[in-house]
């Protein structure tokens, strides 16, 4: 892999894991959410491949009693591996959980999701939901509706 190539691969994986990161912290959308940490988890294994990678190395395998000179480091790779099976079983639990937020309250929005929890809550507890005289009109008109 020439220097340019190089180059060129770490800042797709830094390119991944900015635009994972931006997707987690800017989206207020579930599924939104869990792709960009799909994307973090893509960028993360990328570098960690390329931070181990060695020009002209070959597979540690003894190949008619010649040892190899370069030998390339099998445990990133194997590291790597694991995070990807990990990656995979984590983001079909989520896009699960998201599924069943999304038949439980109609909507994928954490916004949304945050207050109809609250509600919840406060309704089985019994209580009012703690309210602001600073808050916009229509938040105040929804609140006295749901009393």
């Amino acid at each position: 892999m020439s220097m340019d190539t190089s180059l060129i691969f770490h800042i797709a994986a830094f390119g991944l894991i900015l635009i994972g990161s931006a997707g987690i912290v800017l989206s207020t959308h579930l599924v939104r959410i869990i792709f960009g940490i799909a994307l973090l988890e893509a960028g993360a294994n990328l570098l960690l491949l390329l931070a181990t990678y060695r020009e002209g190395s070959s597979a540690p395998i003894i190949v008619d009693g010649q040892i190899p000179a370069v030998m390339a480091d099998p445990v990133p790779q194997a590291l790597v591996l694991t995070a990807i099976v990990i990656g995979v079983g984590i983001l079909a639990l989520a896009l699960s959980l998201a599924l069943r937020v999304q038949r439980a309250y109609g909507t994928l929005d954490l916004r949304e999701i945050r207050q109809r929890l609250e509600q919840d809550i406060a309704d089985e507890a019994g209580i009012e939901l703690p309210s602001s005289i600073d808050a916009p009109q229509a938040v105040v008109k929804r609140q006295e509706g749901r009393a």
